[in-house]
């Protein structure tokens, strides 16, 4: 049975890795088949999430960058956990998190955000700044987590890579970070 999908919006700006939640890992529509997303910098000849030792929030690339809108749509909630996380150390409970709708039904939720700038109700645009990196909730480093559904079915989240490729040309190597 295929799953079905859905094409976002790159949720940065700058290069980036994700590790994706298979089918059953995680039970929640926002966390089925979702994606953790970690900006990445070469350094060293590699490409590292951090520089140093990353036991500092500042080390990773990813901190307070910003993340953009996954669609044309409109924010439909969203939810601030106070309490920031040292890398390393988990503080259960809920994420920052900002939940997007499309007229179609499609629901995007990102989690582990950090100086949301959009209000619930507001019409956003692919590509659209709406928050920064975070480190909060049930989370171990600075990332985002994406999660895509429909009614009460999970999508499987595919980035546009025509948009990811038209930010590479408009920021040129220097802006996108490599």
């Amino acid at each position: 049975m295929k799953i079905e999908d859905v094409v976002i919006h790159p949720v940065f700006g700058h290069a980036f890795f994700c590790f994706e939640h298979p089918e059953g890992q995680l039970v929640g529509l926002g966390d089925a088949l979702g994606v953790d997303c970690v900006i990445h910098r070469f350094a060293d000849g590699w490409m590292r999430p951090y520089a140093g030792d990353g036991t500092s929030n500042e080390d990773w690339y990813g901190w307070g960058a910003d993340v953009l809108a996954p669609f044309d749509g409109r924010v439909e909630e969203i939810y601030i956990n106070p309490v920031t996380n040292t890398p390393g150390v988990i503080h259960p409970g809920r994420a920052s998190m900002i939940r997007f709708a499309r007229e179609d039904g499609v629901r995007v939720v990102y989690a582990h955000v950090m100086n949301v700038c959009v209000e619930v109700g507001e019409q956003v645009t692919a590509g659209q700044v709406v928050a920064q990196v975070g480190n909060n909730g049930y989370s171990r480093h600075p990332h985002i987590h994406i999660g895509a559904w429909k009614d009460d079915k999970p999508l499987q989240i595919r980035f546009d890579l025509r948009a990811m490729g038209k930010q590479y040309k408009e920021l040129g190597e220097e802006g996108y970070i490599l």
